[in-house]
């Protein structure tokens, strides 16, 4: 079971994030003409086209290497997942595929979709939301796990 630990909640770095996030998307759009979605962005390099690698590479490393300078300045924090690795495959082969069949992902729809008011964001948004809480619901009440 997953407790959150409220003491240790920060709203400030979590909405100082949540700005650097939405800065960052947003400047990526105005200065580039793309969607930061990660799926769209990986996806783009199984199937690269000519002139369009250099940028997809240095975004995904920056995703890599981001944490690592943050690592210098202060503790990263530990993840604890309490799940086997059978569990984690599948988790990530139906994240995979709900990308497919989405037509992008979580950041790419939430984040950068909603921002540009897009109708096809804002329903598959509203599908993530909702398999959330159908999902926290049975496992807390059905199933309680």
């Amino acid at each position: 079971m997953m407790a959150i630990a409220w003491d240790m909640f920060t709203p400030w770095s979590a909405l100082a994030g949540g700005v650097l996030i939405g800065f960052a998307a947003g400047m990526f759009v105005l200065l580039n003409g793309r969607i930061a979605g990660i799926s769209g962005i990986i996806g783009g390099l199984l199937k690269p086209a000519r002139g369009d690698v250099v940028w997809r590479m240095a975004f995904i490393g920056g995703l890599v290497v981001a944490p690592m300078v943050y690592a210098l300045a202060a503790t990263l924090p530990v993840p604890q997942i309490d799940a086997g690795y059978g569990a984690l495959v599948a988790a990530g082969l139906l994240v995979g595929i709900g990308t497919r069949y989405g037509s992008g992902c979580t950041s790419g729809h939430g984040v950068c979709g909603l921002s540009r008011l897009s109708p096809r964001s804002l329903a598959a948004t509203a599908v993530f939301m909702a398999a959330g809480f159908v999902t926290v619901f049975m496992m807390r009440h059905l199933f309680n796990a």
